[in-house]
């Protein structure tokens, strides 16, 4: 019988890897937690910073505290949202989407190399697997509701 537990260790363990080492660039250093926080602002239209927070699953405290940090870094907008002031909208700056797309291409290359291992059948077979997981996972009662996929 496999250790399932074990499988997703190493796994998670290996993504974190790849994540903390891929995220220095051009001198600028980007924790794991900043670069989840860039990928989800750069994929939305002006979000809100609750909506964020939210998706990823960060109490609103620490987040602000991130979102403090990379606007000093020079990497992240904040702008009051005009009808209420109370709400500040995020968005990246050049720097910022420069910083988000490179840690992005890496990923992306380091995936695209992973998968060179496989032959097609087995890529489309672990990607469809990886969805449906996902999927069950977000119906899960135990964990894992604030994100969700592909909004």
């Amino acid at each position: 019988m496999e250790n399932i537990r074990e499988l997703f260790q190493v796994m998670t363990r290996r993504f974190g890897l790849l994540n903390k080492n891929c995220c220095s660039i051009d001198g600028v250093d980007i924790s794991l937690v900043q670069s989840h926080i860039l990928y989800e602002i750069d994929k939305r239209e002006y979000p809100s910073m609750q909506q964020v927070a939210e998706v990823l699953g960060m109490d609103i405290t620490t987040f602000s505290r991130q979102i403090q940090n990379l606007v000093k870094m020079g990497l992240v907008k904040k702008t009051p949202l005009p009808e209420d002031r109370r709400v500040y909208t995020l968005s990246l700056t050049t720097e910022g989407k420069f910083i988000a797309a490179t840690i992005d291409r890496e990923i992306n290359q380091y995936l695209d190399e992973v998968f060179s291992h496989m032959t097609e059948f087995e890529k489309e077979t672990v990607i469809r697997s990886i969805k449906l997981l996902n999927e069950c996972m977000a119906k899960s009662s135990v964990c894992c509701k604030p994100i969700v996929m592909g909004k």
